[in-house]
């Protein structure tokens, strides 16, 4: 199969093949060959040092108890989801694997194959979409010049609809098939929404899309930030997570008698991904930058609650109607695009498998928003990030789901972020890592 898919890009004018892997920061890293090596890419693997995955928002290095300067690992192209991107460059995801071919206990993709393969081995079957929203800025990182902008504004579409149809064709000739491509609300933002899919296609897709919107924005004079606060007086970035769940062909989250259509198995997998939110929110939105986003009012989930079409809640429900034809699933608000979206996806996939695997009871619906309602402090999720990584550490559902390697290793990316930019002023800290997640 390799050397079918390597013939057929070299006919394409491919000269170029890069294989990507995402570190517990959030950070894209790639190895290049000429396409003539495929076969050898997806065979033996490039070498590269297991301290990749500790790379820091910063360029620093977070080393470990189990990973330093000894040692190297051999990243292995998955040939079957390589495609072209752009003249003369072809991309495809890759795994980290130890020397005798097995699956290294570090790697992110790895790990989110294996909690999916949990939850089919208990004949359940997941999807996921994602919705990825960055703002545009000049080369420099400055802000663009324009008349005016207009939340989810048509001028603003007008005003760079060279950039967004330009990114259209380039997402539908990647076989991404984006479902809407919209400005936000923020100035300059706009927003990706890509089809369900199987989780690690689905993140998969999530890091070529973010590479792709890189390199139109860059075609037409500007750049793409993907952090989770580009300007502290500004709109923050989301990158939420959409899950549905099917028994055989039974939806979990609809058809049901229960809560609209709430099956007993889905209620306890929303249970679940509330309970896991303490447990997982360092992996989610564990950033140096994440706290200033995940605040009331700003539509990011900043309640660990559920409820119908709430935006204010952690888990928005989104049911089975005329106007949803995907489904009923929920939607998890509190990721952003500082995490590393196959742990973020491993996360959520383990916690619902968690909620229904103990039966955890479906909590109660608000339906209203969060910070209105009387018991809104205990509610309140809390984004301080020395607290949400002690809680992540000690936890043992994140261990049992992530393992201690990967637990241990996103703790120490985190806290060297909040070393290296403690007592900073915040806008120098945007400023810092306004493209630390650009690709």
């Amino acid at each position: 199969m390799a050397e079918s898919i390597r013939t057929q890009l070299e006919s394409d004018g491919v000269s170029l093949l890069v294989g990507t892997a995402v570190d517990y920061a959030g950070g894209i890293h790639c190895k290049g060959v000429p396409i003539r090596r495929l076969p050898e890419f997806q065979d033996a693997g490039m070498g590269a040092s297991p301290s990749w995955n500790v790379f820091c928002a910063d360029n620093g290095i977070a080393f470990t108890s189990s990973i330093g300067a000894v040692g190297d690992l051999r990243l292995r192209l998955d040939a079957a989801r390589v495609r072209k991107v752009d003249d003369g460059l072809a991309w495809g995801p890759a795994t980290f694997h130890e020397q005798d071919r097995t699956l290294s206990p570090l790697c992110p993709r790895g790990r989110l194959a294996a909690v999916v393969d949990s939850l089919t081995e208990r004949g359940l079957s997941p999807l996921m979409g994602t919705e990825l929203e960055f703002v545009l800025t000049t080369r420099d990182g400055g802000h663009l010049p324009k008349p005016g902008w207009t939340a989810y504004g048509m001028g603003a579409v007008s005003d760079r609809r060279g950039f967004l149809v330009d990114l259209t064709a380039t997402l539908e000739a990647a076989g991404l098939g984006p479902e809407q491509i919209h400005a936000e609300y923020g100035e300059d933002q706009f927003e990706v929404s890509l089809a369900p899919a199987p989780p690690v296609e689905m993140a998969d897709g999530c890091v070529l899309a973010r590479i792709l919107i890189g390199i139109v924005a860059a075609r037409h004079g500007m750049a793409a930030s993907f952090s989770p606060l580009p300007w502290t007086d500004g709109a923050g970035n989301g990158a939420h997570l959409h899950l549905s769940l099917h028994r055989d062909t039974t939806p979990l989250f609809g058809g049901s008698l229960g809560p609209h259509g709430i099956t007993p198995e889905g209620g306890s997998a929303i249970g679940g991904i509330l309970a896991g939110l303490d447990h997982f929110l360092g992996v989610y939105a564990g950033s140096v930058l994440s706290a200033q986003r995940l605040q009331p009012g700003r539509w990011s989930g900043a309640a660990a609650c559920w409820g119908l079409e709430n935006r204010e809640a952690a888990v928005r429900f989104v049911a089975a109607t005329a106007g949803n034809p995907h489904g009923a699933n929920v939607e998890l608000k509190v990721v952003d695009p500082s995490a590393n979206i196959y742990l973020a996806a491993a996360a959520l996939v383990g916690s619902a498998l968690h909620g229904i695997d103990a039966g955890l009871p479906l909590p109660a619906e608000v339906p209203g928003n969060p910070a209105d309602a009387d018991d809104w402090p205990a509610t309140a999720i809390d984004a301080d990030q020395a607290t949400i990584l002690e809680k992540l550490e000690a936890s043992d559902l994140a261990g049992k789901t992530l393992g201690p390697d990967i637990v241990e290793g996103i703790v120490a990316v985190r806290r060297h972020e909040a070393a290296k930019f403690a007592g900073k002023d915040p806008a120098e800290t945007a400023q810092a890592l306004r493209f630390a997640w650009s690709a």
